[in-house]
């Protein structure tokens, strides 16, 4: 028996696949013609739909618009882990609603602010330059894992310089009303008053000693050229036969290099938590505030286009029920 297709069945396949694709094609003519005929017969009221979204809108984003601010501090005396509790209480606290508390502390508009948070600011070169250690802990931690996700993670970003404190508020604001009281109760800290006063002055004696002995070096570096030691220079604890002309003149000019840090080190070290720039009402809308002026229009005419449809589906089937 011949079980292959004959030729007259390939042009009915075909045929049928024709009318298939033609059917199709004025279906789709249809749609297009109905749904041109829709806009058309409806411009009036579609043009008010689109009028009444974006104004609407507008409206919101202007009512919905918010306001950032930022601090860049610097946390000393290892005081890190304790900015970063007590920027969790004063959001958990801006989160409560507790006024009270907050007013305690000097905010004059507690109910202004409703989000404050911090990160760190990245910036691993600075963090591997302050000493070997930290660059040996890297290399080590970025062997078992990805160098990238060390860098970010929390325990690392915590030891960073530098930390970025975010507000947002819903109306603008200025330093006194809002970023003072807060910087002030982060200074507020006994323990770390405690830890400051002992290190600015072990600073002080440190700044002391290295000027004592940059001048012994310099006695008995002139000593040198006059040709006889000073009497200064030959009380120097260092001072031996062996000492070389070069090794002085290198531990001078460390010295005098810490004295540079020691004396840059005096700038941020007048608080626990040093405050270094400050930026104020930024203004922050929001991705999705800012579109809905474009969303809400097409939202509006999609609603009327659903209530349409439902309307002719109810009318078809309530006919369909009328003529059974």
């Amino acid at each position: 028996m011949n079980t292959k297709p004959t030729h007259q069945d390939d042009e009915i396949n075909l045929s049928q696949l024709a009318n298939g694709v033609s059917t199709l094609f004025q279906r789709i003519g249809t749609g297009i013609f109905n749904t041109t005929r829709f806009f058309i017969h409806h411009k009036w009221l579609l043009s008010f739909l689109l009028i009444v979204g974006f104004s609407t809108g507008v409206v919101i984003e202007k009512v919905k618009t918010s306001y950032d601010h930022y601090v860049m501090v610097e946390p000393n005396f290892g005081s890190t882990d304790y900015l970063y509790a007590k920027i969790d209480e004063l959001n958990a606290k801006i989160k409560e609603q507790d006024t009270v508390f907050l007013k305690s502390i000097g905010i004059s508009s507690p109910n202004n602010i409703f989000k404050i948070e911090i990160k760190p600011v990245i910036d691993v070169y600075r963090f591997v330059s302050r000493n070997e250690q930290n660059f040996e802990l890297l290399k080590l931690m970025s062997d078992d894992s990805d160098i990238n996700k060390i860098i970010e993670d929390k325990p690392t970003s915590k030891n960073y310089t530098y930390h970025l404190i975010h507000l947002s508020t819903k109306h603008k604001t200025n330093k006194s009303q809002l970023i003072a009281p807060i910087l002030a109760h982060l200074n507020n800290s006994d323990f770390y008053k405690q830890i400051q006063k002992e290190y600015i002055l072990n600073q002080q004696l440190k700044m002391k000693a290295n000027e004592v002995l940059i001048a012994q070096i310099d006695g008995y570096l002139n000593g040198l050229a006059v040709g006889t030691p000073s009497a200064s220079a030959e009380k120097m604890v260092f001072y031996t036969e062996k000492t070389q002309l070069n090794d002085v003149i290198e531990t001078k000019d460390k010295l005098i290099k810490e004295q540079g840090n020691l004396r840059i080190e005096k700038i941020s070290t007048d608080k626990i938590i040093k405050d270094n720039h400050i930026i104020l009402n930024t203004e922050a809308s929001g991705k999705l505030n800012s579109a809905l002026k474009f969303i809400l229009p097409l939202l509006f005419i999609a609603l009327f286009v659903f209530f349409k449809s439902f309307l002719r589906f109810y009318h078809k089937e309530s006919l369909k029920i009328q003529n059974t």
